[in-house]
């Protein structure tokens, strides 16, 4: 898909492969239930759901020159996504990520992200070579950017002349690389989005409650930080103070995907021109509308 995207997602698009079973499941449990394979990834999760709601997401990412890897491009582009900076591989397979739900959550999951760690700034050519930025001109739009990435990679995003003037909104990919978003906390242009357990990594000390995760957190240095506990209330902490608000119940039917449909939802919102809460809001209710499945995976 050719043209100017109004948002750049940078990070991990690969297969998801996802089991889920009705039934609530632990070690050892051996069950009846369905797999998928669908296109994911906390970048491509992003970006499908800030399709969703009219924007025109830019993929930067590692993709290998594998039959999977043109499947994914195939599909990236059949959903409206802008694949043209796509960093294709010839020697790195197509990444994969594979999980397994049951009605008590998520059970177990693994990310073969290798190939995106492998690729390292290539996936950036485009924010330096002038096509989208370069050091004199540098890139300043929104970029979504996931956790996937080494903390190599990240520390060196933290201080780049290249992301000087870009909005980052950040997401960890799992409480496992939460502490990989260190390097970004000093940001003065970064709005982290992490759940509980996230951000008592981040802390180095579990919290017991998002509002006091997010106060803690802008305390040590987030210039901007949303923090969601599932069903539970859910903050927002920055230079204009702290903000709450709880999610609507809702019968869960999957968790895969959802912190990404937040971010996604509450970027969606603010480029509507929504006020602060109406923005977590509404971030909140589409999170609710994607773990009930009223959304469409």
């Amino acid at each position: 898909m050719n043209g100017a995207p109004d948002i750049l997602c940078i990070g991990s698009v690969l297969w998801d492969v996802i089991g889920r079973a009705g039934a609530v499941m632990r070690v050892g449990s051996d069950v009846p239930g369905r797999i998928t394979r669908l296109p994911g990834g906390v970048a491509m999760n992003i970006a499908v759901t800030l399709r969703r709601f009219g924007m025109t997401p830019g993929l930067l990412t590692a993709i290998g020159r594998d039959e999977e890897g043109q499947e994914l491009l195939a599909a990236c582009e059949r959903m409206g996504l802008i694949t043209d900076h796509v960093y294709i591989s010839d020697d790195l397979p197509t990444d994969l990520y594979m999980a397994v739900e049951g009605a008590n959550g998520l059970i177990a999951a693994i990310a073969d992200a290798h190939s995106l760690e492998r690729a390292g700034d290539k996936i950036l050519r485009a924010l330096h070579d002038g096509t989208l930025g370069d050091k004199e001109r540098p890139y300043a739009g929104r970029i979504a950017l996931d956790g996937n990435l080494t903390q190599a990679l990240l520390s060196e995003i933290a201080t780049s002349p290249f992301f000087a003037q870009a909005d980052l909104r950040v997401a960890p990919a799992s409480p496992g690389k939460a502490e990989r978003l260190l390097p970004l906390l000093a940001v003065p242009t970064a709005t982290l989005y992490v759940n509980l357990e996230e951000a008592g990594l981040l802390l180095k000390s579990p919290q017991s409650n998002a509002p006091d995760a997010a106060h803690a957190l802008h305390s040590r240095g987030a210039a901007r930080v949303l923090v969601t506990d599932g069903g539970k209330t859910a903050a927002e902490c920055g230079p204009d103070g702290l903000l709450t608000a709880t999610p609507p119940e809702v019968l869960v039917t999957r968790v895969t995907g959802a912190g990404d449909t937040f971010l996604a939802a509450h970027i969606a919102a603010e480029a509507r021109g929504a006020a602060p809460d109406q923005a977590l809001g509404q971030a909140l209710q589409a999170a609710a509308d994607y773990v009930s499945g009223d959304v469409p995976s």
